[in-house]
């Protein structure tokens, strides 16, 4: 008998303009059956590491094996899972900069992300939009995403889910123009390139 993993939508922050930098998450069960919340202050941790260590602290949260929809303001995070997870853990945590092979920045805590996607599965990292909120605040900006009843809370996600596919599809639209403009306009004619 194959009984399903559980669905939660894990949102997570971090708040790193004051002295000691501040991260937080709230986990929703998709059927609205239950929320945690967690909040702390790491002294001289900010940026990056920060917005990482929310989304780590969060998936280390679950009991048992979850799928699960990141919701992150943190386009580190959300490229880091998207394109550089499997082949750091190729390279032994390192990537190539100029030509030399350097140890991957946060290395401890991606390699924490990476054993923690070996029991849970994220089915898709939202990058959201809005601006910062205080932590503990993060779960007002859930509350049209998490679904309370199943057509609102449908509708809800899918408007999230597209607003964050436009996004994507913009960014990866304006890489391919840079891209096709380094290589000369030889490839495309002059106005498309406008």
């Amino acid at each position: 008998m194959h009984i399903p993993a559980p669905h939660f939508f894990l949102f997570s922050q971090a708040n790193g303009e004051k002295q000691q930098g501040e991260w937080s998450f709230v986990l929703k069960a998709a059927d609205g059956s239950a929320q945690w919340e967690a909040a702390d202050a790491e002294p001289e941790i900010r940026g990056e590491r920060l917005e990482l260590l929310a989304v780590v602290r969060g998936l280390e949260a679950l009991d048992q094996p979850s799928r699960v929809t990141l919701v992150t303001p943190s386009r580190y995070v959300n490229s880091g899972i998207s394109y550089g997870l499997d082949e750091w853990g190729r390279n032994d945590w390192n990537w190539e900069c100029f030509g030399e092979m350097v140890p991957v920045k946060n290395r401890d805590l991606w390699q924490r992300l990476d054993r923690a996607l070996r029991i849970h599965r994220i089915e898709g990292a939202i990058l959201r939009h809005d601006p910062p909120h205080a932590p503990g605040a993060a779960c007002d900006s859930a509350e049209g995403v998490a679904p309370g009843p199943p057509v609102r809370g449908l509708r809800a996600g899918l408007r999230s889910l597209l607003a964050a596919l436009g996004h994507r599809l913009e960014e990866r639209a304006e890489r391919a123009w840079l891209f096709c403009a380094q290589l000369g306009t030889s490839l495309l004619p002059s106005p498309w390139l406008d």
